[in-house]
Formats: C-alpha cells, structure tokens, sequence
C-alpha cells in the first residue's frame, strides 16, 4: 500500500462521493442510521425564481439549518423568522429534540437569538476580524 500523503487544491468529483460513501458506510456501522432528511423552505419571486430560502436536513433527532439567506431587499419582514418556524415544525413532525445552526453575521446571530436560539460555541480570529457562532434551540414535542 502506498501511504504517501500529499496536498491538493481538491479531488474529483467521483473521489469526493466515495470518500463520503466511506465516511457514511463508517459511521453507520458505528453510530447506526441516522434517518437523515432533507429540508428546505424556498423563497421565490413573482415570475418563479429562486431568490432565497432555507436548507438543512434532520438526522439523529435533530434539525441543522445550514442555509438562510433573505435578498436584501425583502429584509425586516419576517421572512427569516417564519423560515425558521416552518423548519421547526417540520423538524418536530419529524421527532426532533433540537435544532441547531452557524453564523458569521452579526445581525443573523441576533435574529436567532430573538428566535429562541441560544450560542453554544464561537470560533474567534478568522481573517478580516471575523467569528463564527454555533447556536441551538430545543424544540418542544408537536401538540
């Protein structure tokens, strides 16, 4: 075998699905199904177009919002936050404890705090002064 390691700028397509297949075979066998699902909530204009939403997925019992984004635009409306409520309901629907998200913007971090959400993590000094928070909310049993 050979066990020469170098860096890359990236691999193929086809290398980066087995090496996730790998990842996903291993943790199975190690940590069980996970019941992963995907979710979105998408934000179109008049004519169709896709202009902003929400993605994430549920798995392990858990919500993890991984995309939000509003155009500028349609902004102070509401729309983030009742995003984030449909997410929600559907992730209890679907037997979730919890849902947990990432920011690096400082007004999104309010917003989901005023949300519900509280900061469990931060990662400080990324270049240009920046950090990133981790944030998670429990999320009640549907009635």
């Amino acid at each position: 075998m050979n066990e020469q390691l170098q860096v890359r700028e990236g691999i193929g397509e086809e290398e980066e699905a087995k090496l996730l297949d790998l990842l996903k075979s291993y943790n199975v066998a190690t940590f069980g199904e996970s019941d992963r699902r995907e979710l979105a909530v998408p934000l179109y204009d008049d004519g169709g177009q896709l202009i902003g939403g929400l993605t994430g997925y549920t798995g392990r019992g858990w919500l993890y919002i991984a995309m939000l984004f509003v155009p500028e635009h349609l902004r102070e409306r509401g729309l983030a936050a009742r995003m984030l409520e449909l997410a929600e309901a559907e992730a209890r629907s679907r037997g979730c404890i919890g849902a947990y998200i990432d920011t690096m913007n400082p007004a999104a971090r309010k917003l989901y705090i005023k949300c519900g959400y509280s900061p469990i993590g931060t990662l400080e000094g990324l270049a240009g002064g920046h950090a990133i928070t981790w944030l998670q909310k429990p999320l009640s049993p549907s009635p």
